[in-house]
Parts: structure tokens; C-alpha cells; sequence
């Protein structure tokens, strides 16, 4: 039956795992805001946590676990440490989830 659709496959094993360990990422309020953030740019803890109306110190815990997770990565300098989003594919996926269509998605950004 499948064999059938041109150019159909399954994701591989590895893929789904990737995939459904991102989404378990992003089902937490918290972790939304803070992605979305660094979507935006790259910024410090501080700044996260003054955005996600969050402690410090709880932004850290999540970005420790997006980290481990893939979807962000930091850059240190000196004393402080930087994070972005690892991957501006994520973007795409967390803006439909965020504003719907694609038209609003621009509008939002």
C-alpha cells in the first residue's frame, strides 16, 4: 500500500526519538518562553529569567536540560555565558504552535 506513494519513507528509530525528546522540551511553559527569547537572539540567564518572569536560577535548570535536549547552546565569555537557539528549524514549529498560520507567524516576529 504505501509502496505505493512516490517518494514516502518512514523516519528513522533515531529521528522519532529526536523528535518526541524536542517536544517533550517544549511542553513546559517555561522552556516556550525561553527558547522563543533566544530565537531572537543570543542573551544571558539574567536577561532569560527577566523575560520569563522566572528566577535565575530555574532558567538554568531548563536551559541545562534543552542543552542536553540540543535545542540551545552556550558561548562563554570570561565569567558569563551566552545562550542561543541551537537550530533555527525549531522556529518554524514553535510558531505555528504559538500564532497559528504562517501570516500571523510574520507579524509576530
Amino acid at each position: 500500500m504505501h509502496t505505493s506513494i512516490p517518494g514516502f519513507a518512514m523516519p528513522s528509530e533515531e529521528q522519532v526519538g529526536r523528535a518526541a525528546e524536542a517536544f517533550r522540551m517544549l511542553s513546559d511553559p517555561t522552556r516556550i518562553k525561553v527558547l522563543w527569547a533566544l530565537l531572537q537572539g543570543e542573551t544571558s540567564v539574567a536577561c532569560l529569567a527577566e523575560l520569563a518572569d522566572v528566577a535565575p536560577a530555574v532558567v538554568s535548570q531548563h536551559l541545562a536540560k534543552m542543552r542536553l535536549a540540543g535545542l540551545v547552546k552556550g558561548r562563554r565569555e570570561g565569567t558569563f555565558v551566552y545562550y542561543s537557539a541551537a537550530d533555527d528549524d525549531v522556529l518554524r514549529v514553535l510558531s505555528q504552535a504559538l500564532f497559528g498560520t504562517t501570516a500571523e507567524v510574520a507579524k509576530a516576529r
